[in-house]
């Protein structure tokens, strides 16, 4: 079985290769191709890879390749993680919104909208070039902002194009570890949008455990997002919010820590980055090893700004080991062996969340067999989080036409629409801001 990873010279395509050795069953891939646009990145993760199957029988064969056409022939399944601008354009998102007072994380707020508007163009030419060239092959698009880029090559590719993200089931496993409870026992009542959700019960043999551990304060505060939000806060919303809606609930504090930090995330992931990339130019350095302790120390500060405004202190050792490698492998198993599972993923809705219309990808559990993932049916949203959803869905649908017209004004529109953008004029002074440091928005008229 053949893989394609689209943006493999990404500094996470090792978590994806390392869960690869460990599977040894029938059907299992025995071919990855690794595309990018910069070869040099390419080889380093290429190396990094050949250090990973080293003593590894029958490890699976790895190829690396900047066409793009290339890379697509033949493959069965293409995992497409991209990052158009590079981190050099994220460290920009970030700082043209916080010039302007709002925030400019990668997938949340205005950072999402200008990284959706740069990425949405190129995900649309990659979904056309699969329906043709492997029109039988399986898309799981890890590329952010994952809801609405999978939206975009929905339009292409219909149900063959499924998004993943790490989020929900990291916040299901730890709820249920709390608990005292097998996460792989537990049915996790998860719904909403990409970075938009919300847990609203765990089920355990048939019983709902999420009321138990609202009543109890000490419980609720004593996991990641229990601090980040504290137990009060939960307590009144009666479910448990992803991590992300932190930027919504704490946004006035969210974007006063990122003024204030020495550096944005964005730009520290690239800085930090690029010393590894130079590492890896010189003939003897040992790739896994500087790559491992990269990995620890981008794992070790994420959304450190949000724990130090929440006083959440260090994140656990137990959430420093990723996961959402551990989802597309069992997305990819799934659909390839028929092993019918369980998983939250970003899908068309069809029909599951009734204030949205069927063609709009959310993030809900879906039964995941040889035919793909199908959504299951969820209970209505409370209005708070419909009020959230529905301002976001229609963010992100005006993104897309923006993307699709070229309209500069349609770009206005979005941002001027989302939630945490508090006005019209800060929303055209974000697409001026952006648009005179991004050559991927010219196409913006």
């Amino acid at each position: 079985m053949r893989l394609t990873i689209l943006g493999g010279g990404g500094f996470r395509v090792p978590l994806v290769y390392g869960a690869l050795l460990g599977d040894r069953a029938e059907g299992r891939v025995t071919q990855v191709v690794l595309h990018d646009l910069d070869a040099g990145r390419l080889n380093a993760v290429a190396r990094v890879l050949a250090e990973q199957a080293a003593g590894v029988p029958d490890a699976p064969e790895v190829t690396v390749t900047t066409d793009l056409d290339e890379a697509l022939r033949g493959a069965d399944f293409v995992f497409s993680a991209i990052r158009v601008g590079g981190l050099e354009g994220r460290a920009a998102d970030e700082r043209v919104a916080l010039d302007q007072g709002v925030l400019g994380q990668e997938t949340v707020g205005a950072g999402g909208i200008a990284y959706g508007l740069r990425t949405v163009p190129v995900a649309v030419d990659i979904a056309q070039r699969v329906a043709r060239l492997a029109p039988d092959a399986w898309v799981i698009n890890f590329t952010n902002p994952a809801g609405l880029v999978t939206e975009a090559m929905s339009r292409h590719l219909g149900d063959r194009v499924i998004g993943i993200c790490d989020s929900p089931v990291g916040l299901g496993r730890r709820i249920a570890k709390v608990l005292g409870a097998n996460p792989r026992e537990a049915w996790i009542d998860y719904v909403g949008l990409n970075h938009l959700g919300w847990v609203r019960g765990l089920r355990v043999a048939g019983r709902d455990e999420l009321p138990r551990l609202l009543a109890d304060p000490e419980l609720l505060g004593s996991f990641e997002e229990g601090k980040l939000f504290g137990p009060e806060w939960l307590q009144s919303l009666g479910a448990v919010p992803n991590e992300y809606l932190h930027y919504y609930y704490f946004n006035r504090e969210a974007v006063r820590a990122y003024q204030e930090a020495e550096k944005t995330r964005g730009a520290f992931l690239r800085d930090q980055q690029a010393r590894f990339y130079d590492e890896m130019k010189r003939p003897d350095a040992a790739a896994l090893t500087a790559w491992d302790r990269t990995r620890a120390e981008r794992e070790a500060t994420y959304m450190s700004e949000n724990r130090e405004t929440a006083g959440a202190g260090e994140r656990d050792a137990d959430d420093l080991s990723g996961g959402y490698e551990k989802v597309a492998l069992a997305l990819m198993r799934a659909i390839a062996r028929d092993e019918r599972t369980t998983l939250i993923l970003n899908v068309r809705n069809r029909g599951t969340l009734s204030v949205l219309d069927t063609e709009a990808v959310i993030e809900v559990p879906c039964l995941v067999d040889a035919n793909g993932a199908h959504p299951v049916a969820v209970d209505p949203l409370p209005d708070h989080a419909t009020g959230l959803v529905c301002a976001v869905k229609a963010v992100e649908r005006e993104v897309l036409s923006a993307a699709e017209s070229g309209s500069r004004t349609t770009a206005v529109k979005a941002f001027a629409l989302h939630p945490l953008v508090d006005s019209v004029n800060v929303a055209r002074r974000l697409v001026d801001g952006y648009t005179s440091v991004h050559p991927g928005l010219a196409y913006l008229k």
